[in-house]
């Protein structure tokens, strides 16, 4: 073989190489971001289940369904010995176990068209802790359903706020968009805030997009012409046929609240309270 014919072989040889190499490492990169990603799935699933599991323990531990046969309103006599109208709770909920547990429980959420939607409520000192952490006060991505921090715990504000995260598994306010149906809310237009003194009943009167700058988030204290015109206003934001209502000074309104994905808007339902007959 001549010089010539040595040198070409070698100048190959290094070409091969080096090309091996570079084959390798595009690889090894290949397989060190699919090990990445399935360990983010992985840890975001496992984070998903932490919190499914840990409510469904709270819920078996405190929570007692009542038998469908059981008279929907009672009625009591108040300090004047006057009979007074309430209306029977359709869950039993142990507070005294809620509160061993977690003293910031400020009630129970139950909606009718959506039974998974059955949860503690708490209240913090600011909207950022319960973000992000159970109601075992453990650091998971799910959070709790909270109220506003400005609002007051027993539900006695004209419009109180709850929040809750828009959960890919459908847990905690994950299934609020099924509401965007009409025929969900033809199922139930009910929902139920259950407290340690009463059980409250409340009627969907709209379901629509808000802006999260918008005058849905308005905070109403006490009652007035502005509980009135903030109802009137809600209600015509609604993509959802609710029906008619005629709002009142004193009406107590809850507003729903999840996140849609854009970090501009939220998804949210709307409900007044309604007293028995």
């Amino acid at each position: 073989m001549t010089k010539i014919g040595q040198k070409e072989n070698r100048r190959k040889r290094r070409k091969t190489t080096v090309g091996d190499i570079m084959l390798m490492l595009i690889l090894f990169v290949a397989i060190m971001v699919a090990v990445l990603a399935g360990y983010k799935i992985y840890s975001i699933m496992m984070e998903y289940k932490a919190g499914v599991d840990e409510y469904s323990e709270i819920a078996d531990t405190v929570i007692t369904e009542r038998a469908a046969d059981v008279e929907e309103v009672k009625k009591l006599k108040d300090v004047n010995g006057k009979e007074v109208k309430h209306w029977t709770s359709p869950l039993d909920v142990d507070f005294d176990t809620l509160k061993s547990i977690n003293k910031d429980v400020a009630g129970w959420i139950y909606m009718e068209a959506l039974p998974d939607i059955s949860y503690p409520i708490v209240k913090g000192t600011d909207n950022d802790y319960y973000l992000h952490h159970t109601y075992k006060k453990e650091a998971v991505f799910a959070g709790s359903i909270f109220m506003d921090c400005k609002n007051s715990k027993d539900f006695s504000d004209q419009n109180t706020i709850v929040y809750g995260h828009n959960m890919k598994n459908g847990s905690m306010f994950g299934s609020l968009k099924n509401y965007k149906s009409q025929d969900i809310v033809n199922k139930s237009p009910y929902f139920w805030v259950i407290t340690p003194d009463e059980a409250y009943k409340y009627k969907i009167f709209a379901i629509y997009t808000a802006n999260v700058d918008g005058n849905t988030y308005t905070l109403i204290k006490g009652p007035g012409k502005e509980t009135i015109d903030y109802g009137n206003n809600m209600k015509a934001k609604s993509n959802i046929d609710i029906g008619e209502y005629q709002f009142k000074k004193t009406d107590k309104i809850v507003t729903l609240s999840t996140c849609t994905g854009d970090s501009a808007t939220r998804f949210v339902v709307q409900g007044v309270r309604v007293e028995p007959d």
